[in-house]
């Protein structure tokens, strides 16, 4: 596992985490810590830039990531990649789902996520309650220095709903509803999400199989 930068000051291994976001490295530190693992994000290689994602699926992009921080950085890392699934759309807007409605101009006072939602729900406004299935996708991918990868794959069914409700979340929370618990996404808590989400399932399984990928 360790490389000549493998390690900070002899001390525990480190893992990359492709990512600046302080939330998403704080949900991997801790359960990576009881393998004896610190886990860093970018901010630590400022050297590394935009990685191009143009992967035509979540595994592709997800491995794109993992691969060129992986090299860039002669530690293991661990990329993913999401998206919104909706069963009426053939599976759009899928790896797309970030930059969805970038072809819609912006309204005054709305923002990205916001733009769409509005893009989304009238693509589905005749599509009925029965038809509106969709999931969210989390697709981890974990890539070592010496080539050897995994991916794993976390889901959260649910459906759409015709108008957003609730103040949490981001992205496309507001409209999707769990029917498992009567609530959109953006009405949970973030322990309530973490515990149901597509990111925690997949956090969940690339932990379950981290032993066995790190062995030797």
């Amino acid at each position: 596992m360790e490389t000549k930068t493998g390690t900070e000051g002899g001390g525990r291994p480190r893992v990359v985490l492709a990512t600046r976001n302080a939330g998403k490295i704080a949900e991997l530190a801790g359960p990576l810590s009881a393998f004896g693992v610190e886990l860093v994000g970018l901010d630590a290689f400022p050297e590394i830039g935009d990685i191009v994602e143009d992967g035509a699926t979540f595994e592709e992009n997800a491995l794109i990531k993992a691969r060129a921080v992986a090299k860039a950085t002669g530690l293991t890392a661990i990329a993913d990649d999401s998206g919104l699934m909706v069963d009426a759309l053939a599976g759009a807007p899928g790896v797309y789902s970030a930059r969805y409605a970038d072809d819609w101009e912006m309204l005054p006072g709305e923002n990205r996520d916001g733009r769409n939602i509005r893009k989304l729900l009238h693509a589905l406004e005749d599509v009925p309650a029965e038809r509106r299935g969709c999931r969210f996708v989390t697709v981890m991918a974990a890539v070592r220095p010496d080539g050897r990868e995994l991916t794993v794959r976390g889901e959260w069914p649910g459906s759409l709903l015709t108008s957003p409700r609730g103040s949490n979340g981001f992205g496309y929370d507001p409209v999707f509803f769990d029917a498992d618990i009567g609530r959109a996404a953006a009405e949970l808590t973030r322990e309530e999400k973490t515990a149901r989400s597509h990111r925690g399932r997949a956090a969940a399984a690339l932990l379950k199989r981290w032993p066995g990928f790190m062995e030797a």
